[in-house]
């Protein structure tokens, strides 16, 4: 049996419980749907972004991904049961935990569609790894950070490639050591932000970034991602003047490209634009 996108995305709202998926105008908005419990993570959670993230890929009608929190709170970090569950876990166990967890953190920020974070409310351990795995975060300036693991005695281990990635090594250390609570000003002083905004300007900076990524070639973004990617993770300088070069000469070839330059050329809008 053939399904269409369409079908699918009813199928995933309908299957999730603790996370729900809305698709308006191309904006694909995963929100972290648990607001009775300040929207903290439990397992299943975890493998509801998965399924989620990974359905975000194949979906032609999803322009940009948006990770927001319902309730009070983006996401307050692991929910309290969840924490005590896997502290009777073995090695073993905990080893798949975290990768599942790891792999939560991941698919977001190898997500080919542009994505953006936008934070409220609180942000507390594991949350910081959501939002630092998106190409793009925006909080509010009340917002409430902490990376609170020392004082649990353990570490921000599964989310440090995307903080520290972030807001650098003495960056990390500052506010993973201390583990102190900050508010939105100062996580966009460390970069953890993008910027930090109140009330509609908070939403008025989120709309004016979509309406610069919509008017971006949807296959030129995905192709940048996985430049930036692996530019910074997987080749030497040496080895990246060849492989830039190719990728420019694959991209010139395209229908997109060619009708990007043509509508540069011609002074006109590109074609998906006006999809």
């Amino acid at each position: 049996e053939v399904r269409s996108v369409q079908d699918v995305i009813m199928i995933s709202m309908k299957n999730y419980e603790n996370i729900e998926f809305v698709l308006e105008n191309k904006i694909g908005t995963v929100w972290l749907n648990r607001p009775d419990k300040h929207t903290a993570m439990n397992a299943e959670m975890i493998g509801e972004i998965i399924d989620c993230f990974e359905q975000i890929n194949d979906m032609e009608e999803v322009r940009i991904a948006v990770i927001r929190g319902r309730g009070k709170s983006f996401c307050s970090g692991a929910d309290l049961n969840y924490m005590k569950s896997i502290a009777k876990f073995g090695f073993d166990e905990n080893y798949q935990d975290s990768l599942k967890l790891a792999r939560c953190f991941n698919v977001i920020y190898t997500c080919k569609k542009p994505t953006i974070a936008v934070v409220h409310g609180a942000a507390i351990g594991g949350a910081n790894g959501l939002l630092a795995a998106c190409d793009f975060v925006y909080c509010d300036v009340e917002t409430k950070f902490a990376f609170a693991e020392v004082k649990l005695c353990i570490a921000p281990a599964t989310i440090s490639p995307y903080v520290v990635k972030r807001i650098g090594v003495y960056g990390a250390r500052d506010l993973m050591l201390t583990g102190k609570r900050f508010l939105g000003k100062e996580a966009e002083a460390y970069r953890l932000v993008n910027k930090s905004a109140s009330g509609d300007a908070l939403e008025e900076q989120l709309a004016f970034t979509i309406k610069l990524l919509m008017s971006s070639g949807p296959n030129a973004m995905a192709a940048c991602k996985e430049l930036i990617y692996n530019i910074y993770n997987k080749y030497t300088f040496e080895d990246s003047i060849d492989y830039t070069a190719k990728l420019i000469a694959e991209l010139r070839a395209t229908d997109e490209g060619q009708e990007g330059m043509a509508s540069f050329l011609e002074k006109r809008k590109p074609k998906w634009t006006e999809e």
